[in-house]
């Protein structure tokens, strides 16, 4: 037999609102022998596969993203900011004017950045890793230098290139 419990009631979600959109430029640098330039400016945030540099059409590894963010007042008692990824491909490590956040591997790749957000300039680096298929496609294109090794090629040079990198949009949320 069932006893009466508490009175059940009804908890209100957390307010939010998003303080920045961090959209325009970001400087994104690649690993070495990876066959990408060493870095590129991106004017806003696209899939990797959709650049029009083969090199970065077809990157595979790890492509760091970096940012200044300027912020007129720091966090205050009571407050958290999180940094909102939007969409990523694959997996992200977040740090924040050096200090290492987290790493996040599925939705809602969103970190809590408080405690190393300040008042001023704040440097946002996001470290994206991605499969290497794209890389194996790009490695069957007429010219191209081969990077990648694999047993036995499961994709061919008409293979549809999977999104990659940070999408976003990239939100700062209080």
């Amino acid at each position: 037999m069932r006893g009466e419990g508490a009175p059940s009631r009804v908890v209100a979600a957390p307010q939010e609102r998003t303080t920045k959109v961090l959209d325009g430029a970001w400087a994104v640098g690649f690993e070495a022998s990876r066959g990408a330039p060493a870095q590129v400016t991106l004017p806003a945030l696209i899939s990797l596969s959709e650049h029009a540099d083969p090199g970065v059409r077809y990157f595979s590894g790890v492509a760091t993203y970096t940012k200044a963010l300027e912020l007129a007042t720091g966090p205050e008692a009571g407050q958290s900011y999180f940094l909102a990824l939007g969409e990523v491909e694959d997996m992200a490590r977040v740090r924040v004017n050096g200090t290492e956040i987290g790493t996040v591997w599925r939705p809602p790749f969103r970190v809590d950045i408080t405690r190393a957000l300040r008042r001023g300039s704040n440097e946002i680096a996001v470290e994206v890793a991605n499969t290497w298929k794209n890389r194996l496609i790009g490695d069957q294109q007429p010219g191209m230098v081969q990077v990648s090794f694999a047993p036995s090629a499961a994709e061919r040079p008409d293979s549809p290139l999977l999104p990659s990198g940070l999408i976003g949009p990239v939100r700062l949320v209080e």
